[in-house]
């Protein structure tokens, strides 16, 4: 078989795992026969595209009304679509790695929803009054693979991307050498203790610099540097801890005691008090701004080496705006949360093996061109998803047509991000075409 053949082939096998084993997927009553399976059901949600929901299982060749098919969709839990993407990401074969590390970039990303007032996703704030709906999105993303590891989902006025990866951390183990980096909003002494103490793990994080930043990074000079800071945190204010200069961190530890709703508390779940150690890399940009980075890794990575792979992070924006717009996770099809969490599970899924099938192509490089081409994103995964929905398609013509649309590397290339809030993809408004 060609390689898509395989992947789809895994696909099959992982779906029929998940199925028998996830505790998501068991009933007390066996699945009776019907004309269209659940596994049928959950590749319709990976391979689906933007178009209506009536177009979609027509072009799935699927006998199944609209109707029908959201009455078998709710009985495929969310958290099944996420055993799926997680069981996907643990058979990857040959993943590539940097230096016997897994780099898994964390951030999170907002969906928007269909509305409903009664939603535990609405936000409404004095700017929209009538509010709008969105799920928070905070996955593990491999980014030297392009491949999901697992995500949690919450909803956006909950959102909680500390205690979204805390939790994923808690549930997930790394079995090789693994390193996790993260913008400032991940900065979190409860974070960095977690990690450290995660077998197979390290992490890579920025934090603040000047006012507002972490005690002991604000101590030092504004200046390239690589060194080790030592501190204490502590949750009690004794006289003995304050001579000591420990870090006070507030924590909401007594359960009984009602607190000011100014009351700023942080996560900690360890002993105290509590000795850390971190390196502090900073580094100057080319825009001539310094950039701080908190670190668990050994000397045998560079400041230059922290570095790029800081700068590596930035693959996980590009693949939420591949999400939305390539894999079409802003045109979703129900208006639950509970099929919207599908369609998202769907998309990674969906992401992870086109990048697989993509990772293949054999890329002819012209002698004396002006620049290096690469596969064009878009258009293989327009073709990775044709192939998935066509019955018996050819993987080796799907590997030479990928590799015949290609586009220039232009590295250092910037464009200013123009961030605008959009609104849901209304089910009206489908290109019928």
């Amino acid at each position: 078989m060609a390689y898509p053949e395989i992947v789809l082939s895994n696909l099959d096998e992982i779906i029929n795992y998940v199925e028998k084993n996830s505790t998501f997927a068991r009933s007390d009553k066996p699945e009776r026969n019907r004309k269209v399976s659940r596994a049928d059901i959950i590749k319709a949600l990976i391979f689906m595209q933007g178009g209506s929901l009536q177009k979609e299982l027509h072009e799935l060749g699927l006998d199944i009304s609209a109707s029908a098919f959201v009455q078998r969709r709710r009985q495929v839990n969310a958290e099944m679509m996420a055993d799926i993407l997680t069981e996907l990401y643990a058979r990857y074969d040959a993943p590539k790695t940097y230096q016997g590390y897994r780099v898994l970039a964390m951030d999170g990303t907002t969906v928007n929803m269909a509305y409903d007032l009664n939603s535990p996703c609405l936000v409404s704030n004095p700017s929209t009054p009538k509010g709008y709906c969105q799920l928070h999105a905070t996955p593990l993303y491999d980014i030297l693979n392009k491949s999901y590891m697992c995500c949690t989902i919450q909803p956006q006025p909950q959102q909680d991307e500390i205690g979204a990866l805390d939790g994923l951390l808690a549930w997930y183990d790394f079995d090789e050498k693994t390193l996790l980096v993260g913008d400032r909003g991940f900065a979190s002494y409860h974070l960095f203790a977690t990690i450290q103490q995660k077998p197979n793990a390290d992490f890579l994080i920025r934090v603040k610099q000047g006012r507002g930043a972490m005690r002991e990074v604000a101590k030092l000079p504004i200046k390239e540097l690589d060194t080790e800071i030592s501190f204490t945190i502590t949750t009690t204010q004794t006289k003995e801890d304050k001579e000591k200069g420990y870090i006070f961190l507030q924590t909401r530890k007594k359960k009984d005691r009602i607190y000011s709703a100014n009351t700023r508390a942080g996560r900690w779940s360890y002993h105290s008090p509590y000795p850390m150690k971190l390196r502090i890399v900073r580094v100057l940009l080319d825009t001539g701004e310094y950039e701080t980075l908190a670190t668990s890794l050994p000397p045998s990575f560079t400041a230059q080496q922290i570095k790029e792979l800081y700068h590596a992070r930035w693959g996980i924006e590009t693949a939420f705006r591949e999400l939305k717009y390539n894999y079409g996770l802003v045109n979703l099809h129900g208006r639950s949360e509970k099929f919207a969490r599908q369609e998202i599970y769907a998309s990674m899924i969906t992401a992870s093996l086109c990048s697989r099938i993509i990772s293949q192509a054999v890329i002819e490089q012209h002698t004396g061109a002006a620049h290096l081409y690469q596969v064009n994103q878009k258009m293989a995964v327009y073709l990775c998803k044709k192939f998935f929905r066509t019955p018996g398609a050819d993987g080796e013509k799907l590997m030479r047509e990928i590799a015949k649309y290609i586009e220039p590397v232009r590295p250092g290339r910037q464009d200013k991000r123009n961030i605008r809030a959009k609104s849901f993809a209304g089910f009206l408004y489908r290109v019928a075409a």
